[in-house]
């Protein structure tokens, strides 16, 4: 279905080349293109439907993170959070099907400037009065940050706004609200866009901040299957987590495009290290991918991009299984996005200083996705807080997470080692998971216990799947870096075991190494001029020339010299 798109013009523009603003209009027609391409249905939306993540995962998201980042508010929260309401509230339909053909923009107005993560405490208001609510910020620190609410591209934009529901002075709880933010020109009376500076070195968007004063809004505009229920919340935290139900579901998605990423850069470096030769002290060229230094960035790369392409999709189908506790799909979410952008982290950059000065241009691509890359770290929850609360409820044994026999794998043990060690100290903790040591001993674990288990579900997909032996080899090598001291204390491998490990990996893996490149299926999205000297002298041609017919004066030759 999407298979033109690598190849439309407006993906083959070179973004290097255009204004700050004419990149962020072009983000907004890319991701009209992507709406018209894929024309999902509000049903696929809400049931998150193959077309659905066939969509989120295409690799051309990962070409332009703006035009991922409006797609995932937009369909992924906005649509998303309103598709369940339609049975019950036909009169969304017009609003809904005006954003699914991307006539309009929904951006996801919930964390505020003064809160961030607690975005249970926001304080922006929704004042019921006899014909309507007024939604008011009623300080600074109560502005919604940061989604782009501008109307400088020429798109109206509505925005889903968290606000406390406020009835005779008394809070009923955070509600979404259905506000008009900008048509085509301007700005709705009464809502105000600030627009924030750039984030050096990522793709632009017009990331801005937002407040209200005093708009105005009709009964229809509260969020609900029923719009006159304004009742508190018997649990209000409940009733929060359920009006941003899409949020889980999110935190999954905005995975997506950094495994394609990790393709992208495995594929970049490693096309580029075969065709770049030195000469050294021979007559013959030798290409740099003979170098045992050069080897390992790339086969760790191809290896995690391969075990990460092949795991997303398992957990993306149990994220649908309303079978399992909800808690469980969106604690596999939480360890999907850990895993994956943690090996993103370490994958991109180090690929990227393998291909020396031309790594560190924007048109070789690597450079720019890595400063995207952190954004992704925070977007949809930020991974350190996931990681913290996934891991002191599994502590606490709220609920399980199902991980493989640690007879399966090296990795599946160190999991569960990691786990159990855990569950040991907190035991022996006076004042439980309430204490100071808690914060101070345990905490600091539970980022590294997530992607332990996030390694170890990972390579047991790929077993399961028949991943390539050496594919797995390297992946398992690259796991154990992380943790060595555990792989040396309680599985004998001591450090120079585990470099002859990694040797035989690698050495495993070079005679197929091209094959492996070639099947992470990246080619056609890949358009960084360094993967062959072809591809550069193209790119050497398209390239602002300055040329002049100016002459030094002779004396100030002299002077210079």
């Amino acid at each position: 279905m999407a298979n033109h798109l690598p190849h439309h013009p407006l993906f083959t523009t070179r973004v290097e080349f255009l204004s700050t603003d004419d990149r962020v209009s072009l983000s907004y027609q890319r991701a009209k293109l992507l709406m018209q391409t894929y024309n999902l249905s509000a049903s696929d939306v809400q049931f998150c439907s193959p077309k659905y993540w066939a969509m989120m995962t295409d690799p051309i998201m990962s070409l332009d993170t703006a035009m991922f980042t409006m797609l995932a508010a937009h369909v992924g929260l906005t649509i998303g959070t309103l598709s369940r309401h339609l049975h019950k509230r036909p009169d969304l339909r017009p609003l809904v099907n005006s954003l699914l053909r991307f006539d309009t923009v929904g951006i996801y107005l919930l964390t505020e400037r003064g809160h961030g993560l607690d975005a249970f405490n926001i304080e922006t208001t929704a004042t019921k009065t006899p014909d309507g609510f007024i939604i008011n910020t009623p300080r600074e620190e109560a502005c919604k940050f940061m989604p782009a609410s501008t109307p400088s591209f020429g798109i109206p934009k509505v925005a889903l706004a968290m606000a406390r529901l406020m009835i005779d002075g008394e809070d009923r709880g955070p509600r979404f609200f259905i506000v008009p933010v900008c048509n085509e020109r301007e700005m709705y009376e009464g809502v105000e866009s600030i627009r924030l500076g750039p984030r050096p070195g990522t793709s632009p968007l017009d990331f801005s901040i937002t407040r209200f004063n005093q708009v105005h809004l009709p009964f229809t505009a509260l969020v609900s299957s029923n719009m006159y229920d304004h009742s508190a919340p018997v649990s209000p935290l409940e009733a929060w987590w359920d009006e941003v139900w899409r949020i889980p579901l999110g935190t999954l998605a905005v995975t997506a495009p950094w495994i394609s990423s990790i393709k992208a850069a495995a594929f970049i470096a490693g096309r580029y290290s075969m065709h770049r030769s030195l000469l050294g002290k021979g007559t013959n060229p030798v290409p740099i991918i003979s170098f045992r230094t050069q080897q390992w960035p790339i086969a760790h790369a191809t290896a995690v991009a391969h075990v990460m392409s092949n795991w997303f999709p398992t957990v993306a189908k149990q994220s649908a299984e309303k079978s399992l506790d909800h808690r469980v799909r969106h604690g596999l979410a939480v360890i999907v996005k850990t895993t994956a952008c943690r090996h993103f982290q370490r994958c991109v950059p180090e690929v990227a200083e393998r291909c020396g000065a031309q790594g560190t241009f924007e048109h070789n691509y690597m450079a720019r996705i890595e400063n995207d890359g952190k954004g992704v770290i925070i977007a949809e929850g930020d991974v350190l807080t996931l990681c913290i609360r996934l891991f002191s409820e599994l502590l606490l044994q709220r609920y399980k997470i199902p991980l493989p026999d640690p007879s399966e794998s090296l990795l599946a043990r160190h999991a569960a080692s990691i786990f159990e060690e855990n569950i040991s100290l907190l035991s022996n903790l006076r004042g439980g998971h309430r204490s100071e040591s808690f914060n101070s001993l345990i905490l600091p674990q539970a980022e590294l216990a997530v992607e332990a288990m996030g390694h170890a579900l990972a390579y047991s997909a790929g077993l399961k799947s028949g991943l390539p032996k050496p594919i797995l080899d390297v992946y398992e090598c690259a796991v154990i870096r992380r943790d060595p001291a555990w792989y040396s204390e309680n599985a004998g491998l001591t450090r120079i075991l585990q470099r002859i490990r990694e040797d035989e990996a690698i050495t495993s893996t070079l005679p197929h190494l091209e094959t492996f490149l070639d099947s992470l299926g990246i080619e056609d999205y890949v358009s960084a001029p360094i993967v062959s000297d072809e591809a550069w002298k193209d790119y050497y041609e398209a390239m602002p020339v300055f040329t002049g017919n100016a002459i030094p004066a002779i004396d100030q030759v002299q002077a210079m010299l």
